[in-house]
């Protein structure tokens, strides 16, 4: 029995482009590199497991025959699939054979083996919704978040995300040992809190759903022991990670510290030359803070080294000397984006905290600092 749809080549390979991360993995089967087709008259519904992270996307058909009581099911290479999509045009008409599946555009004419959809592994169902968000905001609170997240860190709970909503806030929380990123916002909260921490691979695939579509609302549900985000083409699910997350609150803990503020672009261009002094090695740099400026001191023996004076506003404090790593504190200024930035400091063994207040979301930035070599003492 043959069956015939028609797509556009564009928001198809879209589509398909969301899935390759997961078609693509290895897995220790091998129905998970094929995509999961779900063909029915006026909807095309695509699903792609790696058994950790999974994606179910929705296509609206230009045209199909295909009974809409009686859908039909197969499965296709994922990456053979986007490998050939990526060099159409235009609109692709797709027919299905018993074995095949045919791709049709212009003078163009391919064939894809296909399989059987019962080879497929159990996909997540019956979502519970919590909470329906706005797509931009999120996806910008995980922005300022998400660039901590270490890729293959020791200790397996700082490879995540910490998501907390409780009944007052909503908390998205990252550290790769040496800093701390947090956002956090009170348009959220759930009357019964909850916890997750979220693989780092779930978090910037997230990252480019959201980037890529048009979604303005999304919802957070869960689906057994997965965390899913839904939009209205898409249902993306994560298993969690369950090693505990670090206990971070005494670390924010700012009593004692005294407050100060320098302009941002000032601070980053300082903090860029000292890092281009560093030639690949870990070289602390030198901050010593007074009423009106910090003194930023550097030395490489290999490299040179740099002496500056960046102004200080807002200092009330004794004079102070700490030293950080300047990549360390160059990451997360991107997280802030006003013209100045206020900060917080206590003594040469604390952190330094960053703060902002940002489209309805509180940002923090802290970074550890670097205790002295014998040598440098």
């Amino acid at each position: 029995m043959k069956n015939t749809f028609i797509v556009e080549q564009k928001p198809f390979l879209s589509i398909l482009s969301s899935i390759q991360p997961i078609c693509t993995k290895r897995t220790t089967l091998d129905s998970t590199s094929y995509i999961l087709f779900q063909v029915g008259h006026k909807e095309l519904v695509l699903k792609s497991t790696d058994l950790e992270i999974s994606l179910q996307a929705s296509y609206l058909l230009k045209e199909s025959d295909v009974d809409g009581a009686q859908p039909r099911s197969f499965l296709v290479s994922g990456k053979r699939l986007f490998d050939l999509v990526k060099e159409l045009d235009g609109d692709i008409t797709f027919t299905i054979t018993d074995k095949q599946l045919l791709l049709k555009t212009g003078s163009v004419n391919l064939a894809l083996n296909i399989k059987d959809a019962q080879e497929f592994p159990p996909f997540p169902e019956r979502i519970e919704n919590l909470m329906q968000l706005d797509a931009p905001f999120i996806l910008q609170m995980l922005s300022r978040v998400a660039f901590l997240i270490p890729q293959n860190n020791a200790n397996p709970a700082l490879n995540g995300l910490f998501l907390e909503i409780s009944d007052t806030d909503m908390k998205m929380t990252s550290t790769d040992g040496h800093c701390l990123a947090q956002a956090s916002t009170k348009k959220y909260a759930l009357e019964e809190p909850k916890k997750w921490l979220l693989p780092r691979r779930a978090i910037f695939e997230v990252k480019k759903i959201l980037e890529g579509s048009n979604e303005k609302m999304i919802f957070l549900g869960v689906c057994g022991n997965q965390l899913v985000f839904s939009g209205e083409s898409f249902n993306f699910f994560t298993k969690l990670l369950v090693d505990p997350f670090p206990q971070y609150g005494a670390i924010l803990d700012k009593e004692g510290f005294v407050p100060a503020k320098v302009d941002r672009s000032c601070l980053i261009k300082t903090l860029r030359r000292s890092a281009c002094l560093l030639s690949g090695q870990f070289i602390a740099t030198q901050f010593d803070f007074e009423p009106d400026k910090i003194n930023v001191s550097m030395q490489n023996k290999e490299v040179g080294k740099l002496q500056e004076q960046v102004p200080l506003n807002d200092f009330i404090g004794e004079k102070l000397g700490i030293r950080f790593y300047a990549p360390y504190l160059l990451s997360g200024l991107q997280a802030f984006a006003d013209d100045t930035l206020t900060f917080y400091l206590k003594n040469a063994a604390k952190p330094i905290i960053f703060e902002a207040e940002q489209e309805d979301s509180h940002v923090r930035y802290l970074v550890m600092p670097v205790a002295p070599t014998k040598q440098q003492s």
